[in-house]
């Protein structure tokens, strides 16, 4: 009975301690926007991004991550390959900061217990929550402030790859758009209604940015319990 018991207790132990293995660190890389100002190119960096993330490995396929990422977002109508955006000429400079909260899944098993080099591809997606000043265009093209800020609700969509370079360290390269629920972030469309007639371009489109750039995290918790009796 008392094996029985001290079974019953490490199985129990392992199943949870296994489950508690946590994940901290940096993102650096790049940003860059899609959407009525400046190029359209889908994954072209042109500022900075910086950021923290964590993580609670779940199991070896998935995970739950929470991220903070710090960038400028530029749109510049001269680097665009549409003609008309050439001869328009805006320019708008936005500083943004992105909260997101999402699962990571893992196409291989990704077991952090085991050693050994370990590497896999991975899907990353959930909500984002971007914090951006209100700016608009005036009847001569000037970028103006309007002195408020937003949140714009936005879904991320990642691609990267993963793998330990030590027993605690994994490093991570990924590419992250993020499709928001807001048409603001270039200016495009005013914030306040009473200056709902200097919207231009396509309002039925939201507008789109990247990131682009790779992971460091350290990894740490308790390793499973294995009884020998």
């Amino acid at each position: 009975m008392r094996y029985f018991f001290l079974l019953f207790i490490c199985i129990f132990i392992s199943n949870n301690v296994n489950a508690q293995i946590y994940e901290v660190g940096v993102f650096a890389g790049g940003s860059n926007f899609i959407g009525d100002v400046g190029a359209t190119d889908y994954i072209s960096p042109n500022q900075l991004a910086l950021g923290i993330l964590a993580k609670w490995n779940r199991s070896e396929r998935h995970s739950f991550r929470a991220s903070v990422i710090f960038s400028n977002l530029e749109g510049i109508d001269a680097k665009s390959d549409d003609p008309r955006r050439k001869e328009r000429g805006y320019e708008f400079d936005a500083s943004i900061v992105e909260i997101s909260l999402g699962m990571e899944f893992t196409f291989l098993e990704f077991d952090l217990h085991t050693i050994g080099r370990k590497g896999t591809p991975y899907l990353y997606s959930g909500i984002t929550l971007t914090n951006h000043d209100n700016y608009y265009f005036s009847t001569n093209g000037e970028y103006t402030s309007e002195n408020t800020n937003s949140w714009a609700f936005g879904i991320p969509m990642v691609l990267g790859y993963k793998t330990n370079i030590t027993n605690q360290l994994i490093l991570a390269a990924e590419v992250g758009a993020r499709y928001t629920f807001s048409d603001e972030l270039d200016g495009s469309m005013p914030d306040s209604e009473d200056r709902e007639a200097l919207s231009f371009g396509n309002t039925n489109n939201n507008d789109w940015y990247m990131f682009t750039g790779i992971t460091l995290t350290y990894t740490f918790g308790r390793r499973p319990c294995y009884c020998n009796f």
